[in-house]
């Protein structure tokens, strides 16, 4: 979900993999489109955006040892899911919805948030798209816990997966 930290995860994932690439996929979905994520949706609308995120989802899923930061709404399509399954293990940053209203509420370019009541807005999106975030490899509580912590919370599952594959 917006807020849960996955693009400064993402980055420090990919400083302690030396062997891995950091891709975040509303930058490669902005260079795609030439044009910020908010002028996507105000010209072309949200299902626009989401065709391109599929593509470019698409994309990357297919290479390896990468730490890929999407954005909250990409399980909303059950086929984004499964394509970041194929070569890939999926990690669901958990906070609620009040701690992730606190961490977004003064961004001004979340497009899923310009409404009358954006916390109202984000705890509506939260309970439809739970269901899919559950659908994740594994769950990683982030309420009130430094980011070197979950980060070595992250690594220590990963790192389970990759020896019970050998």
């Amino acid at each position: 979900m917006m807020g849960a930290g996955k693009s400064t995860i993402g980055h420090l994932l990919d400083q302690k993999l030396s062997d891995f690439f950091y891709v975040d996929i509303d930058l490669e979905i902005e260079k795609e489109a030439q044009k910020h994520i908010t002028q996507i949706f105000a010209e072309n609308g949200e299902g626009y955006f989401r065709n391109l995120e599929s593509t470019v989802i698409k994309k990357f899923c297919t290479y390896h040892n990468q730490v890929i930061s999407t954005g909250g709404g990409v399980v909303e399509r059950i086929e984004n899911i499964i394509e970041m399954k194929k070569n890939g293990i999926l990690f669901y940053l958990k906070a609620s919805p009040k701690t992730l209203y606190e961490r977004v509420r003064k961004n001004t370019t979340r497009p899923m948030l310009f409404h009358e009541n954006p916390e109202a807005r984000l705890k509506e999106l939260m309970q439809k798209r739970e269901k899919y975030y559950q659908q994740a490899d594994f769950e990683i509580e982030t309420e009130e816990k430094e980011l070197v912590e979950i980060v070595n919370e992250i690594l220590v599952k990963y790192d389970s997966i990759k020896h019970s594959d050998n």
